[in-house]
């Protein structure tokens, strides 16, 4: 994925100025997700992602509070598109590019393919795909070319079975543990943490991964007005947050790392 657009710098003062508005209006944030834990998990649990808790954090120090919500993907994009929530979490720009975004990624989506453990099947470049049927989410971006055959025309219907709703992943998980999909093509993150939830650890080989890995970002509303300073207070909270170490911290929490 590219960069995103590049929003102006603003002063320190101009900083304090929007922080001071936020504690005035007593402003209320809404993002939300399909789960993608670690990055996003369950609302109530008390870890509910490193999105969601590097986006309460940054957001309150500028006075302002962040509801986080689940729903499907398509439906996310859907609403943040209209403005009826204001951010995506773990967006990226082929996802969205008329959403508005930082300057810098919060992390990177290094994006595998995985079998069961009795396969040889390995992955190497879109052309090797055509030999399993893959299993996809309806509306993520895996980059290109892999979007390109995901949409193309397949001689076998069943080589690309597209999930949907609110619980894609487990369900692509399931087919390719019955042999119903030969692989699934997801975030290392999120099939790490969701297998050892299951208490599935080990159960799945990885059988290479998509390069490059894809940035991915607190994507905001084209549609509203106030998403251009949510995104300059979001991108300077990160800024601040990788450079003293907090960034950092926040991954070893849930056990992963920026590389």
């Amino acid at each position: 994925m590219q960069l995103r657009r590049r929003l102006p710098i603003l002063s320190l003062l101009a900083c304090l100025a929007l922080s001071a508005a936020g504690v005035a209006r007593g402003e209320t944030l809404v993002i939300a997700a399909d789960l993608w834990c670690p990055i996003n998990c369950a609302a109530d649990s008390p870890r509910p992602g490193i999105f969601v808790e590097l986006a309460r954090d940054i957001f309150a120090e500028a006075g302002i509070q962040v509801r986080y919500e689940t729903r499907n993907w398509a439906r996310v994009l859907q609403e943040v598109r209209r403005g009826d929530i204001n951010a995506a979490i773990g967006a990226g720009y082929e996802d969205a590019p008329d959403f508005l975004f930082g300057a810098t990624p919060v992390a990177l989506s290094r994006n595998c393919l995985y079998t069961r453990r009795d396969s040889t099947w390995r992955y190497a470049g879109v052309t090797s795909l055509p030999a399993v049927r893959l299993g996809v989410i309806n509306d993520y971006s895996y980059g290109e070319p892999i979007n390109v055959y995901i949409a193309g025309p397949h001689t076998q219907r069943d080589r690309v079975q597209v999930a949907a709703g609110d619980n894609a992943l487990d369900l692509n998980l399931t087919k390719l543990s019955h042999g119903r999909l030969d692989a699934v093509l997801e975030n290392s993150w999120v099939v790490q943490s969701r297998l050892a939830e299951l208490g599935r650890s080990g159960e799945l080989r990885e059988a290479g991964c998509r390069e490059p890995n894809v940035p991915i970002y607190l994507a905001f509303s084209p549609a509203r007005s106030d998403s251009a300073r949510y995104v300059e207070l979001f991108e300077q909270g990160l800024q601040r947050y990788r450079a003293d170490g907090r960034l950092q911290a926040l991954l070893g929490k849930y056990g992963v790392s920026e590389r």
